[in-house]
């Protein structure tokens, strides 16, 4: 804990030891099993962006000296993401001066300051997860417009009716599935077993191993190697279908949580129909 500590400068930010050790407790309470091993917490904490994590929570907790930090790195980068997001000069300010409001944040009811900078656990990169949060600003906002025109062209006449369904989440970049489809196609059906065991249903590295009659050691390290191949093939294939670097880094940083991709349906898919037992290990190639 103590390198961790050091390594993200949350002194510099205002987080003390205890604050920052509470944070990593939060985080691990949320993507970790119930009684998961020292182990498995040290290589989920050694996961996570630190300092930039740090430096989110300071922020959240109305550290000012954090403050001056974020709004040196990431004011313009704020502008800028929502000018690609909105593309209209005024709208595109507006989306990204709501969008810092929310960051900063403002006291509830009861005293507890809130912002939504609180709720970034470090798994990706801060400025990854900002242009994620914004674009999903963008289409809150877009929708509760729909919704406003919707009953002002319906209460004309005297007419009230309820505003439609809202529409359903826009997809994923339809490049990001499809590299993704074709990345997990390549992966041996032993891959994508212990990939959809470990990371999708949880199970612990020791159940895993049991399971596919091994050493503890031997899945975690096999899991390291597949799933950096995996995300390193991913983004090759996104730079293939039109993404710059840039692009294609910014969406592997998304959780797989996030996307709007039945990623278990693809990694528990046998090349050949069907699907693997979720009590079995895969048959070998």
């Amino acid at each position: 804990m103590l390198e961790l500590y050091e390594k993200s400068r949350a002194d510099e930010v205002g987080l003390s030891r205890e604050q920052f050790c509470g944070i990593l407790k939060e985080i691990a309470a949320k993507y970790l099993p119930e009684g998961a091993a020292a182990g498995e917490r040290q290589e989920l904490y050694r996961s996570l962006r630190v300092e930039e994590l740090s430096l989110a929570r300071a922020c959240a907790a109305g550290n000012e000296r954090a403050w001056e930090v974020f709004l040196t790195r990431y004011r313009e980068k704020l502008y800028d993401m929502a000018a690609g997001i909105a593309r209209e000069y005024s709208a595109s300010r507006e989306l990204a001066d709501a969008l810092y409001a929310d960051l900063y944040g403002s006291e509830n009811r009861t005293g507890q300051r809130v912002s939504k900078l609180a709720s970034y656990t470090g798994r990706g990169s801060l400025e990854g997860w900002l242009r994620t949060v914004m674009a999903q600003q963008f289409i809150n906002r877009y929708r509760q417009q729909r919704r406003l025109v919707s009953l002002e062209e319906e209460s004309e006449g005297g007419r009230q009716f309820a505003a439609p369904n809202p529409e359903p989440d826009p997809p994923a970049d339809s490049r990001l599935a499809a590299a993704t489809d074709e990345a997990l196609a390549e992966l041996t059906s032993e891959d994508r077993f212990l990939l959809s065991a470990y990371y999708l249903d949880g199970r612990t590295l020791a159940e895993v191993a049991r399971m596919v009659g091994v050493h503890e050691s031997t899945i975690s390290r096999k899991l390291e190697k597949v799933a950096k191949s995996l995300r390193k093939r991913i983004a090759i294939l996104l730079i293939q279908r039109g993404m710059s670097r840039q692009q294609a880094e910014e969406a592997m940083e998304i959780d797989v949580r996030d996307i709007q991709i039945n990623i278990r349906d693809r990694l528990t898919q046998k090349p050949g129909g069907g699907s693997f037992s979720d009590k079995s290990a895969p048959e070998e190639e």
